[in-house]
């Protein structure tokens, strides 16, 4: 007697998170880890891309880093800075459209998915962003964005004209814009917690004592701070991709631009 055809197993969902940053760009995906490579502030500026072929070159060479060939996505995460446009978005679109062909696109704010990286989303949270070109500074309660800024400078831009000090004053200066716009028992909490530094800043030896001397308040450097936001939009995806409005069932082609807010 033939033995009856074992059920067909699905397919494990592709999940990928991506951090393009004018820095360094970053790719995670589910079941082979992390590859990343330099970014260049002709492809990338001041969090804005300004090459859109360039930037699939570049995420496409990164990729073929694997050892085997990523699949089409089911689903990608990309970090975007805070107060990102509907243009912005995009033109990032279209570079994840060509490399991962996904069926699904979410963004996530940088300082959302740095704060999850970091283990430190629940409660309040003040949070600094140091990159390369961008510095940004938000408040979050329980994960979500509650108010944010960003400034076009970071620390590439050290040793031009710019000082750790005044990299320091852009983010004291943000965090006095946050305790004129955010309720006062939101940001006391988070103040009492401290603030958590993440980005290329953070591994600045100065940085972090000059913002605690500007701010009056300890500041945290998150492990691996430069991967913190990549780490988290990987979790965000994962999570995402097994929620059950989700689960057991195959996602509709290109559902795009959904944001990952609650």
């Amino acid at each position: 007697m033939d033995n009856p055809a074992e059920p067909t197993r699905p397919k494990p969902a592709t999940a990928v998170a991506v951090d393009l940053g004018s820095g360094t760009t970053g790719v995670w995906t589910s079941h082979r880890g992390v590859v990343s490579g330099s970014s260049d502030r002709n492809l990338v500026h001041r969090g804005r891309i300004v090459d859109v072929d360039g930037c699939t070159a570049l995420l496409k060479r990164i990729v073929q880093q694997y050892p085997q060939p990523v699949p089409a996505a089911d689903m990608v995460v990309a970090c975007r800075p805070v107060l990102s446009t509907d243009a912005d978005e995009a033109l990032m679109r279209r570079v994840l459209d060509e490399v991962f062909t996904p069926r699904r696109i979410l963004f996530v704010d940088s300082v959302r998915a740095a704060a999850i990286g970091a283990g430190a989303a629940a409660g309040s949270l003040l949070i600094a962003d140091v990159g390369t070109q961008l510095t940004e500074t938000a408040l979050l309660e329980n994960g979500r964005v509650v108010e944010a800024r960003r400034a076009d400078l970071g620390t590439r831009d050290l040793g031009s004209g710019t000082t750790v000090g005044l990299l320091g004053d852009v983010v004291a200066r943000h965090v006095d814009q946050l305790r004129a716009a955010c309720p006062d028992a939101d940001l006391a909490a988070a103040t009492a917690r401290g603030l958590l530094l993440v980005g290329d800043g953070a591994l600045h030896p100065d940085l972090p004592a000059a913002l605690a001397a500007e701010l009056g308040m300890r500041v945290h450097v998150a492990a691996a701070p430069r991967q913190a936001a990549l780490t988290g939009a990987g979790l965000a995806v994962s999570s995402a991709l097994r929620h059950p409005a989700l689960s057991g069932r195959v996602l509709r082609p290109y559902q795009k631009s959904v944001l990952i807010e609650d």
